[in-house]
């Protein structure tokens, strides 16, 4: 198969509507548009105009914001590494650091770190290096056996004005 034979499945897609194309076509004259009027013109922008009165988005108060520096972290839980573990994905005698589990395919990324949740359970015992950890998460490790080292962030150098 080459890419100039590549086609949609029959029925996939459906050819657009072609207004103003005559009576017969039941979307003539008017192309549906009702008469005349501000709405049945081209370029109408009157999404949120409210007759002069005050508009919603304007009387609502506006609340907080979002902060520039603020950290993304990738995710995961206590029962996703043991089914790694489970699937010889992961080796547990030796330490499972951020990078092991993005070569695993146990997270997609790193981003700004990684954080460890406790849901679910571990029971191999394991030595986990991660950025943060949920108090869930550090008691599945310990009692599982396992111990569990928190890494700072990485931080981006702040710009100095």
């Amino acid at each position: 198969m080459k890419l100039n034979e590549l086609r949609d499945n029959p029925g996939a897609t459906k050819a657009p509507m072609r207004v103003g194309r005559g009576i017969g076509s039941g979307k003539g004259k008017t192309a549906g548009r009702g008469v005349k009027g501000q709405k049945s013109r081209t370029g109408v922008s009157i999404n949120g105009f409210e007759g002069g009165q005050m508009p919603l988005y304007r009387r609502l108060p506006k609340r907080g914001f979002n902060s520039l520096n603020r950290k993304s972290y990738a995710v995961i839980n206590l029962d996703r590494i043991q089914k790694a573990i489970d699937a010889n994905k992961l080796d547990p005698s030796a330490p499972i650091t951020e990078q092991v589990l993005a070569e695993a395919g146990v997270i997609r990324r790193v981003l700004d770190g990684v954080r460890l949740l406790g849901k679910g359970e571990l029971t191999s015992k394991v030595t986990l290096v991660v950025t943060g950890a949920s108090e869930s998460a550090k008691q599945g490790v310990e009692k599982a056996g396992g111990s569990l080292t928190l890494t700072a962030p990485t931080v981006a150098p702040a710009a100095e004005a």
